[in-house]
């Protein structure tokens, strides 16, 4: 894979990675991926940091499909888990879920499973 940034996958379906960069996308596609959850929230690196609406506009013209879920970090809400969990049912697999350093993407992941277990 061609990606630039470190791509962990979760499962067969759900990978997580950190921050991408609009020019990251189409190499994400062309990697097999569908989907894209977006779990930054704009601005939260400053304004160095990719606007969602480009990396959605650069997924889509990539062919992928896309969602902007915003999530503070270390805020993690129950509404938060069950939106990802509602995404990752909905949206096309694999999915490729994004934060600052992905960390914010698998724990919403684990917090969707253990939901699913209790």
């Amino acid at each position: 894979m061609s990606v630039s940034v470190s791509i962990s996958q979760l499962s067969e379906g759900v990978s997580v990675s950190p921050q991408l960069a609009v020019e990251d996308v189409a190499e994400v596609a062309k990697a097999g991926f569908k989907s894209l959850i977006i779990n930054r929230p704009d601005f939260e690196g400053g304004p160095s940091q990719p606007a969602s609406a480009d990396v959605m506009a650069a997924a889509r013209a990539a062919g992928l499909q896309v969602e902007y879920q915003p999530v503070i970090s270390g805020q993690m809400t129950p509404e938060n888990v069950r939106r990802f969990s509602q995404l990752l049912d909905e949206l096309p697999a694999p999915v490729l879920a994004y934060c600052r350093t992905g960390t914010r993407c698998a724990n919403l992941y684990k917090a969707v499973q253990e939901q699913k277990k209790g």
